[in-house]
């Protein structure tokens, strides 16, 4: 991973959306978790700008130059023309007042070394007599060609950065300056570490504007514009041409901006359609005033930003003093990225796994980030992806998964949206209602078939009914139905259970129950009148007994 670039972790919510904007693919996921890939990243910050969950962060180099600010040399800051737009209403007068009270001894202009760069492309044209050139302002397209168009390497300008022009400038003039650029761009701070001894730190106007807060200082409105400042327009598509003097070279001059634009060109280059052209390539879309660093909310604004700028530049160029071509040299080596290109059988068994197992199959929608599902099976062969990121397989997937269970279910499901109209049927709740097909009830009202009003309630008083016992008189079923809605989905799902040979079951025990009771209350009274009639019999014979008895006593006495 870049150093410049972390990424937290816990932030990461697997969306795909850095994987997507990457114009270079140059993300690896893993565990569910996206991994910057060191030596193919160009360092463009696109990640940076549209990740939803700010999971990638660029390193914050503030503490760095206030350690600098504490060694005692000068420290001094290259100031990235880009700055006028970025901070509205400033001016170089402005932004030095307020980087001052900070500590700083000074604060130029990163267009002096813009001067500087512009003066050598223009020999470079005139004398060295090369097919086609390639700007070499742009960190990020320099390492898209070091990375992934090695044979451009000979077309690319080797020349100095601005910022680098600048910054030698600076510890020429002064001596044991140390230099802070300042700037829009993420791809400045890994220039910055590559190059050594040059810039001693990189800030991004982001990390400028938390340290100005922090110290309450404020940056006043002064637009002090000069003549001599043509340079300023570095920072906008095709304004490095601008302040290029063009008559009579026999080269065609070409702007580029965003990383797919470059690409193309390099392309054509590679396919042998260019020849004496000078073409300046910027990686970010509407070039450096569109950088990833500049405030979040100036991304939208690039016409504004660009008028800006426009009205800032003035019409001719920096007094400089130019150094000779021998000390704006830069090498730019080939980065290896060693990473095999897979056979075509491993393609294919991959594109299986994806259940891509014709081409109509393929449907380069682009959802997991590639632009097609070879692409993105060369990935996962390459250990850059994972299967699991083709959604339209996934959603496939788990439709089958979810049918094969709803379907397979005893019991009857049924969902509806919160309109009442049926979203889907199984094939239980079919057999329940006698419904032959699903697609003859998809789609219209549940009063079709159910009752409806059970659904109303449970839709407006979000209390769910839960095993109730109904009987379906249409169909002439008993079943338990419970009904419950998912307020985020707004479907509500009806569960029934066909509970009709219970029913019917219980009912006739309870018939034998109230027959054997019938029986056992008819025999019972029976057996009640036969007590009664014998104990009569024997209340007449206790009478009788008693009379006889009465009259034995009585002639007994009398004798």
């Amino acid at each position: 991973m870049p150093n410049c670039l972390t990424l937290k972790k816990s932030n990461c919510k697997n969306c795909y959306k850095c994987i997507r904007h990457c114009p270079v693919k140059a993300i690896r996921f893993s565990g569910n978790q996206a991994h910057i890939i060191g030596n193919e990243c160009i360092l463009c910050g696109q990640c940076f700008v549209v990740c939803p969950q700010n999971a990638k962060e660029i390193i914050d180099e503030t503490e760095k130059v206030k350690v600098l600010l504490q060694s005692g040399d000068p420290v001094i800051v290259s100031l990235a023309p880009s700055f006028v737009a970025n901070y509205d209403g400033s001016g170089i007068n402005a932004m030095r007042k307020a980087l001052k009270k900070l500590g700083f001894y000074d604060v130029e202009e990163t267009a002096i070394g813009a001067t500087i760069v512009k003066n050598e492309y223009e020999r470079m044209i005139e004398e060295e007599g090369r097919d086609v050139i390639i700007s070499s302002c742009c960190h990020s397209i320099n390492l898209l060609i070091q990375k992934h168009y090695p044979f451009a390497l000979e077309y690319l300008a080797d020349v100095v950065s601005p910022m680098q022009a600048h910054c030698n400038d600076i510890k020429q003039r002064y001596k044991n300056a140390k230099t802070v650029f300042i700037g829009p761009c993420v791809a400045k701070k890994d220039e910055a570490e590559h190059y050594d001894g040059i810039v001693d730190a990189v800030l991004t106007f982001e990390e400028l504007t938390e340290w100005l807060k922090s110290e309450n200082i404020e940056i006043e409105p002064e637009m002090d514009n000069d003549i001599c400042s043509r340079a300023r327009f570095f920072p906008t598509t095709g304004g490095v041409l601008k302040t290029m003097s063009q008559e009579n070279t026999g080269y065609t001059y070409l702007a580029l901006d965003g990383v797919e634009n470059c690409i193309a060109a390099l392309k054509d280059i590679e396919s042998g359609r260019i020849h004496n052209c000078f073409i300046e390539m910027s990686a970010c879309v509407g070039s450096c005033m569109g950088g990833p660093v500049m405030e979040k909310y100036h991304h939208t604004e690039t016409v504004k930003d660009y008028i800006t700028i426009a009205k800032y530049a003035g019409t001719k160029d920096f007094d400089v003093s130019q150094p000779k071509a021998i000390e704006l040299k830069k090498h730019f080596e080939f980065i290896e990225q060693r990473l095999p290109l897979p056979s075509e059988q491993e393609i294919n068994s991959v594109l299986r796994q994806m259940g891509k197992f014709k081409p109509s199959q393929e449907l380069n929608c682009g959802s997991c980030g590639y632009n097609t599902c070879r692409e993105k099976a060369i990935a996962i062969i390459q250990g850059k992806a994972e299967s699991s990121m083709c959604l339209p397989f996934l959603k496939d997937k788990a439709e089958s998964f979810s049918d094969t269970i709803v379907n397979s279910s005893p019991n009857g499901l049924i969902v509806l949206n919160d309109q009442l109209e049926v979203q889907q049927i199984n094939k239980a709740a079919r057999e329940i209602m006698n419904i032959r097909y699903a697609s003859d009830v998809l789609g219209t009202q549940v009063i079709r078939i159910l009752d409806p009003v059970p659904f109303m309630k449970v839709r407006d008083t979000g209390r769910e009914i839960h095993n109730e016992r109904v009987y379906l008189a249409e169909y002439k079923r008993y079943v338990e139905q419970t009904i419950v809605y998912d307020r985020d989905s707004r479907l509500l799902v009806g569960i029934m259970r066909d509970v009709t040979d219970e029913q019917y079951a219980k009912e006739r025990k309870d018939n034998i129950s109230k027959q054997t009771v019938e029986v056992a209350d008819k025999v019972v009274e029976k057996q009640m009148r036969i007590v009664q009639e014998i104990a009569s019999l024997l209340g007449e014979t206790a009478a009788e007994t008693k009379i006889a008895l009465a009259k034995l006593k009585e002639s007994i006495t009398n004798e």
